[in-house]
């Protein structure tokens, strides 16, 4: 009998892990299009959660997550559903990426421009608030497995905007504090907790420390991968495979959905009407840096999560 040695793809040879994406020969066998799908984390329910091409493979019980940004969209989208929200992944109607113009591949565009649509009114959603919702992605690794799976995180408007409280910082307030100190995004190991005093799901940011030497240039390559380009430029129903809904002529949009991250807040009472109160970002003040030495921190050793997530690497 001969020796038959099984082909393991999760051992991957070092100049295989080097490449950022697939060759000229795989895209042209796999006929151009290797479709969607694509591994993201949710924050549904309030709850970190990992989805696999539409599919929950994990809940994580902790209120926080450590991950590396490796990458971000350039632009804050925005997404709009005619239908109201079901709780189920569903394909949005319209949705813009750089929150201008509808994007090109939008099903059912509400207006030519992002600017004066009907759908970016206030009163045009539940309770006063916009149909159409902002949404920031980003592309992660999970602190404990920075060689791992790169994933989809999809931010509502909640969790970008708002005044830094303290240590609580929403995303922006959180990337100006940053850089007030020289600091990128890239740099550090980013701690994501929830509001718990938030009705719906609300992640405050925060440093929680360096990153060391070795592990910044595995950060650099993970950023310029093609899942790190699926998560931060794909819909979340085009990470789950989500096909788009089918155009009914002269259909009458119903009311503006919650989207998956977001909840609908609560009822207010039958009272007189309030006014639309314009967003408006607050900047804060410039922190003066303080001459500190990078920690040369160890990083922790993986946890079942992070061997969950090799674990779907071995399929692809």
């Amino acid at each position: 009998m001969s020796n038959v040695t099984l082909f393991n793809p999760s051992q991957t040879p070092a100049f295989a892990k080097n490449r950022t994406s697939l060759s000229p020969i795989a895209k042209a066998l796999t006929g151009g299009n290797l479709g969607g799908g694509g591994k993201r984390i949710s924050i549904k329910g309030g709850v970190f959660r990992l989805n696999d091409g539409g599919k929950e493979i994990a809940a994580i019980e902790d209120r926080y997550l450590d991950v590396v940004i490796v990458n971000a969209a350039p632009d804050i989208s925005r997404v709009f559903y005619a239908k109201s929200y079901d709780g189920e992944a569903s394909a949005p109607d319209c949705w813009s990426a750089d929150g201008k113009i509808p994007s090109a591949d939008a099903h059912n565009p509400q207006s030519t421009k992002c600017e004066g649509c009907p759908k970016n009114i206030a009163g045009s959603g539940q309770n006063n608030s916009r149909a159409c919702r902002y949404q920031q992605r980003l592309a992660v690794v999970l602190a404990n497995d920075m060689e791992g799976a790169v994933m989809q995180l999809t931010l509502p408007a909640t969790s970008i905007f708002g005044k830094a409280d303290g240590e609580n910082r929403a995303l922006q307030a959180y990337a100006r504090w940053l850089a007030a100190q020289n600091i990128d995004p890239s740099e550090v190991i980013t701690r994501m907790k929830f509001d718990t005093k938030s009705e719906s799901p609300k992640l405050f940011f925060k440093p929680m420390r360096w990153l060391t030497d070795d592990e910044f240039p595995t950060i650099q390559q993970q950023g310029k991968t093609d899942a790190a380009m699926k998560a931060i430029t794909m819909t979340v129903a085009k990470m789950d495979n989500v096909a788009a809904p089918i155009a009914i002529p002269g259909a009458r949009p119903k009311a503006a959905p919650v989207a998956e991250e977001e909840e609908a807040p609560a009822p207010t009472p039958k009272t007189k009407k309030a006014k639309a109160v314009a967003v408006v970002e607050e900047d804060e003040e410039p922190v003066v840096r303080k001459e500190e030495k990078k920690p040369n921190a160890v990083p922790k050793a993986k946890s079942a999560l992070a061997d969950m997530v090799d674990d779907w690497d071995e399929n692809e």
